[in-house]
C-alpha cells in the first residue's frame, strides 16, 4: 500500500469502496466461520463418539465467545482508531495504536488463557458438560487456551492490516489458516489418532503460522502503519480510547458467552447432551451467515470511520444504508435455507439420527425471524465505527441479554425444549424495533450536519 491510498476512502464512489473493502472481508469472515465448521464436521464424524464429541465442542462455546470478546475489545477498537487517524492524516499516532495492540493482546491473551486453564474442569461443568461430554470439551479447550495469546495477537493485528487499507492481505491470511486447518485436521484427528485434541492443535498451529507472516508484514517500512522504535511503549490514553471504542463489540461477544451458557443449561435440562450438540450444529450453520454479514460490516468500518473523521456525513449515511441492504440479502438467505432444507444441511455434521432430528428442528425454529435482524447487526457496528459507544452497547446487548435470556427461561416452562428454540425469533423481532427507534433519532440529527468543504 502506498501512503496516499487511504484518501480514496473520502473520494471514491461508496458502492465501489464497499465492494472493494467488503468482498475481502466477506471472504475472510466466511473463511473464519468455515474454519470452525471444519473442526465441527471432522469432530462430529469421529467413529463411535462423534455425537458426544460435537456436544462436548458445543459446551466450549461460552469460553470461546469470552475469548473472542476480549480479542475484539482490543482489535476492533484499535482498527477503528486507525481508520479515524488515517482520515485525520495522523500517521504517527496510528503507529502507536499498533504498538498498543501488541502489548494489550499479549497480556490479555496470556492472562485469559492460563487463568481459565487453571480451573477448566469446573468451568466446563458449569457451562453444561456432563460425564459424557467433559473429556471431549476438556481435551479441545486445553490446547486452544494454551495458544490463546497467539490467537489474540493474530486476530488483532489482522484487523489493523484491514483497517489500514489492505483488506486483501487480511483476507489472504484468513484463507491460509482455513486451508491449512482443513489439511491438518484429518491428519491429526484420524491419521495420528489424536481425536478432538488434533483439531485443537491444528487450529493453534495454523494461527501461529499466520501470526508469523503478520509480524513480518508490519516490520516492512513500505506500509503506512509499521513497527518502529517508540511505538511499543505503553500509552494509557491510546489504550483507554481503544478499549472504549471496542466496548460495544466486546459486550456483544460477552453477551454471546452468557447466552450460550444459559442455552446450554436449559437444553441440558430439557433435552440432554444431544440437545446441546444440536445447538452446536445449528449455531455453526447460522454463524456462517452472521460472519458473512460481519464481512459487510468490516467493509463498512474503514469507510464510515474515515469519512466520520473527515466530516463527510453524507457519505457516512450512504455507506450505512448500502451495507444494511446487503446484509438483509444475507440474512434472508439464511432464513430460506434454515426453513426449506434444514435436514440436508445438518447431515453434513453428523450421521446420528437422533442428533440430526434435534439439530434440524433447532435450525428451522431459531431462524424463523433471522431475515429481519440485519438492521440491528449493521447499526450496532455502525455506531461503534463512528465512536457512538453508548448506542453501540445498547444495540449489542438488546437482542441477546435484554430479550433472549429472559425468554430462554420463561418459554421452556410452557413448551419444554421447543421454548428454548422459539426464544430466538421472538428476540429478533424485539431487536428490530429497538434498532428502528435508535436509528430514526440518529438520522434526524445527521440531516442537520453539513459536510466539510
Amino acid at each position: 500500500m502506498n501512503n496516499g491510498a487511504p484518501i480514496e476512502l473520502g473520494s471514491r464512489k461508496i458502492s465501489t469502496l464497499l465492494k472493494q473493502y467488503a468482498i475481502p472481508g466477506i471472504i475472510a469472515m466466511a473463511a473464519s466461520s468455515l474454519y470452525n465448521m471444519v473442526d465441527s464436521i471432522y469432530i462430529g464424524n469421529i467413529p463411535e463418539v462423534g455425537a458426544y464429541a460435537i456436544s462436548g465442542l458445543a459446551v466450549t462455546f461460552p469460553i470461546m465467545n469470552m475469548s473472542a470478546a476480549i480479542g475484539t475489545l482490543v482489535g476492533v477498537g484499535a482498527s477503528t482508531m486507525v481508520s479515524m487517524l488515517l482520515g485525520q492524516r495522523n500517521y504517527d499516532k496510528a503507529k502507536k495504536v499498533l504498538g498498543n495492540v501488541m502489548t494489550l493482546n499479549t497480556v490479555l491473551g496470556l492472562a485469559f488463557g492460563f487463568g481459565i486453564l487453571a480451573f477448566l474442569e469446573p468451568i466446563l461443568r458449569f457451562f453444561g458438560a456432563t460425564d459424557n461430554t467433559l473429556p471431549f470439551a476438556a481435551d479441545y479447550m486445553s490446547y486452544i487456551l494454551m495458544g490463546n495469546a497467539v490467537t489474540h495477537l493474530y486476530l488483532g493485528l489482522n484487523s489493523i492490516i484491514r483497517a489500514s487499507g489492505n483488506p486483501k492481505t487480511a483476507m489472504g491470511l484468513t484463507l491460509f489458516t482455513v486451508c491449512a486447518n482443513a489439511i491438518l485436521d484429518p491428519i491429526l484427528i484420524f491419521g495420528a489418532g489424536m481425536g478432538i485434541k488434533g483439531a485443537a492443535i491444528a487450529t493453534v498451529l495454523c494461527q501461529l503460522l499466520a501470526l508469523g507472516y503478520t509480524l513480518f508484514y508490519f516490520s516492512q517500512k513500505k506500509h503506512i502503519i509499521h513497527f518502529e522504535r517508540g511505538v511499543f511503549g505503553w500509552n494509557w490514553r491510546i489504550a483507554k480510547a481503544s478499549l472504549t471504542i471496542g466496548m460495544g463489540p466486546f459486550l456483544m461477544n460477552f453477551a454471546s458467552c452468557i447466552v450460550s451458557l444459559f442455552i446450554n443449561q436449559q437444553l441440558l435440562s430439557y433435552g440432554g447432551d444431544l440437545a446441546i450438540g444440536a445447538y452446536g450444529i445449528a449455531n455453526r450453520i447460522t454463524f456462517l451467515f452472521l460472519m458473512i454479514s460481519m464481512g459487510f460490516n468490516q467493509g463498512m468500518q474503514p469507510i464510515a470511520s474515515y469519512n466520520w473523521g473527515a466530516k463527510q456525513y453524507s457519505r457516512v449515511k450512504e455507506v450505512f444504508k448500502l451495507t444494511t441492504l446487503c446484509v438483509t440479502v444475507v440474512t434472508m438467505l439464511c432464513f430460506l435455507i434454515s426453513v426449506l432444507c434444514p435436514g440436508t444441511v445438518v447431515s453434513i455434521f453428523t450421521s446420528d439420527p437422533t442428533l440430526k432430528e434435534h439439530a434440524a428442528y433447532g435450525l428451522r425454529t431459531m431462524n424463523l425471524a433471522v431475515g429481519i435482524i440485519s438492521l440491528n447487526l449493521v447499526a450496532a457496528n455502525f455506531y461503534q465505527n463512528i465512536g457512538m459507544i453508548k448506542q453501540s452497547i445498547i444495540l449489542s446487548l438488546s437482542r441477546q441479554l435484554l430479550v433472549l435470556v429472559p425468554l430462554i427461561y420463561i418459554l421452556p416452562r410452557f413448551f419444554q425444549e421447543a421454548g428454548v428454540w422459539y426464544a430466538f425469533p421472538i428476540s429478533d423481532i424485539f431487536s428490530l424495533i429497538i434498532a428502528l427507534v435508535f436509528l430514526s433519532a440518529t438520522f434526524r440529527k445527521f440531516d442537520k450536519l453539513e459536510d466539510s468543504k
